[in-house]
């Protein structure tokens, strides 16, 4: 099989096309640079360097390379810069998607895997959340996606584009040679794993006053390779009908635990401030699995945060100025 992998140059983007090398499948990376890093593709991966603002440039990448299916990664992805450029996530990432669902009907593309978010699930009903909650998107960049769900959806219907969306929760972890390297940096395991290396002080702690067992938010921690997994079992699965599914390990972790275990993994101290809330930050937010356990027969490999987070800390050890060296 051949896939388009756009964004295939950022982070989850980058490990899902490793993964799909290894699986034996024919890649094109399409991606702007904007947030990827050219050292993150796969030495094996056909690498097209282009906009999807830009639709004659998706539209010819795809008459060209003539992919079976696509894997959508390229997006602005920072729930709070939404809040502040409201018009780049409703209006970008909703006019570049379309761009790339347009180009893949008029190509006769009949897979696509869409990267979804958990920031659809602001107001959930109940915990763990399933692929079935009702959606309620926690910020513009939530609602985004809620639209490219909805596009594809109608697609599907009209044109036959068979599509699976995926809606994870927190991204963690690495592989031997691809990990996490975001400018500016906003996820809590780097952050934590920068104060060990000694980049930064201290680690904020937003609100220690949350409904939970120790007053910080609590998360569902996934590790990137059993997200990549899932998007190879997703695309593989779509002859039985486009699909939704909630990705995560089930079981969640609070901003406490996860600076205990760096510590444990890093034997540093790594110092707390303690800060207030953040807007919007629910105080525990836990993915329900079941649909694609049942039907794909995904498992989460890195069943526990430790595991996780050692396979950051080796990778950033490994690489302490990111994909800058």
């Amino acid at each position: 099989m051949k896939v388009l992998v756009t964004g295939g140059a950022g982070y989850i983007g980058s490990v899902t096309v490793e993964r799909l090398i290894a699986h034996g499948a024919s890649v094109v990376v399409f991606d702007n640079l904007y947030q990827g890093h050219r050292a993150a593709v796969h030495p094996d991966a056909v690498f097209v360097q282009g906009d999807l603002a830009d639709a004659a440039a998706i539209d010819e990448t795809i008459a060209r390379h003539q992919p079976d299916g696509i894997m959508h990664f390229a997006s602005h992805t920072l729930v709070g810069e939404s809040w502040q450029k409201p018009f780049l996530y409703l209006r970008d990432n909703v006019v570049n998607g379309l761009n790339l669902m347009e180009s893949a009907v008029r190509h006769g593309v009949g897979r696509f895997i869409l990267s979804s978010t958990a920031n659809l699930f602001d107001d959930p009903e109940r915990i763990p959340i399933e692929a079935t909650e009702r959606i309620v998107p926690g910020s513009p960049y939530g609602e985004s996606k809620h639209i490219l769900e909805r596009e594809l959806y109608w697609l599907d219907r009209a044109c036959g584009l068979r599509h699976a969306c995926l809606r994870y929760f927190n991204a963690c972890g690495a592989t031997e040679t691809r990990g996490e390297d975001h400018h500016p940096e906003t996820h809590l395991i780097p952050l934590v794993l920068q104060v060990a290396l000694g980049q930064r002080e201290h680690i904020t702690i937003f609100g220690d006053d949350y409904d939970t067992p120790d007053g910080t938010c609590i998360r569902d921690y996934i590790h990137v390779v059993d997200l990549a997994e899932a998007h190879i079992l997703a695309l593989h699965s779509l002859d039985g009908g486009s699909r939704k599914y909630n990705l995560g390990t089930g079981r969640g972790y609070s901003v406490r635990e996860v600076i205990e275990t760096a510590r444990e993994v890093t034997g540093h101290p790594i110092p707390t401030v303690m800060g207030p809330r953040r807007p919007g930050d629910p105080a525990l937010l836990v993915a329900g699995n079941e649909a694609i356990t049942r039907e794909l027969g995904w498992r989460p490999r890195y069943a526990t945060l430790r595991e996780m987070v050692e396979t950051a800390w080796r990778w950033h050890v490994a690489h302490p100025q990111g994909y800058e060296e």
